[in-house]
């Protein structure tokens, strides 16, 4: 008997790949987290690199503002220093009894039919301390942190394509004292009217780099029109969208320019973003007979 009956193809999930960051992003900005990090820094600055304390606080925030991250622009203006003590002095200091075990977040996450990341400016010590404290480490892939994006020997990185966590790196750049003369004096730089010098550059690869992103993007072998990424940070977050990544800002119900969705904890994901559960990979076959055989697959 000739078939009469019609095929519709399964259609390809809009989505393959989740990015998370972390700090502020998956516990709230109210654990006074970032607060003691940021007072940690001032301290290593004053402490460890012997900068003047009343020059810390626009220091930081013109670093801040044009590189990223206060160590990113502490490197680009001539301070060395090794990247492994300014981790430890930073973050092994921190309040981590403040980071709660997240059992409604770890439900949400596990309930998710993508790939998870964590995508991170953070060393691998304080990531994996906070998923633990979070009771998230298993929920993700992998992690990509400060020595997956700036690793110092080439053999550090793991030649596992699928591992995303990087393996191995202990060693960072020699920790040596820079005379004055060797530092760039941002601060001078911006109390000039109009200046023209161009500022100096950062061999530390962090977000809001769109390198950075893309780096990221191309080590986890993701693909950015198909992966959306979670971040608190709104420059983040428009990097993001300049490399093509399908974007939410968290913290926040007021939705930036370059974010895609707003929510204002991580816990609204669901509420917010529903078609991440919607998974619409039915295909339907009529045989000869007039019945209908369904054929359900759940990839995404």
């Amino acid at each position: 008997m000739e078939f009469e009956g019609r095929y519709r193809q399964a259609q390809t999930p809009k989505y393959e790949c989740l990015l998370f960051d972390l700090d502020d992003t998956l516990y709230p900005l109210s654990s006074g987290i970032a607060i003691e990090c940021r007072k940690n820094i001032e301290d290593y600055m004053v402490e460890k690199l012997g900068i003047d304390k009343s020059k810390i606080d626009d220091l930081c925030n013109l670093l801040y503002k044009n590189y990223g991250t206060t160590m990113a622009g502490l490197r680009a203006i001539g301070y060395d220093f090794d990247y492994d003590d300014y981790h430890s002095f930073v973050h092994g200091r921190l309040p981590y009894e403040n980071i709660k075990l997240d059992p409604v977040l770890r439900n949400i996450l596990l309930s998710l039919p993508y790939r998870k990341i964590i995508f991170t400016n953070a060393d691998k010590v304080h990531a994996v301390k906070s998923l633990s404290r979070l009771g998230l480490e298993d929920c993700f892939e992998g992690i990509i942190c400060f020595e997956t994006l700036n690793p110092i020997h080439k053999n550090t990185v793991s030649d596992d394509e699928d591992d995303v966590e990087f393996v191995g790196l202990r060693s960072s750049t020699t920790s040596s004292s820079s005379s004055s003369s060797e530092i760039f004096d941002i601060i001078a730089h911006f109390a000039q009217p109009n200046p023209t010098m161009a500022l100096p550059k950062t061999p530390i690869v962090c977000k809001p780099s769109d390198h950075a992103i893309e780096r990221a993007l191309k080590l986890a072998n993701v693909d950015p029109q198909r992966a959306m990424f979670f971040d608190d940070s709104v420059r983040n977050i428009q990097a993001g969208k300049r490399v093509g990544l399908h974007t939410v800002l968290v913290g926040t119900s007021q939705r930036a320019k370059g974010a895609d969705y707003a929510l204002e904890s991580i816990h609204n994901i669901r509420e917010a973003l529903p078609e991440l559960w919607e998974v619409d990979m039915k295909s339907e076959v009529v045989n000869y007979s007039g019945q209908v055989a369904v054929e359900t697959s759940v990839t995404a």
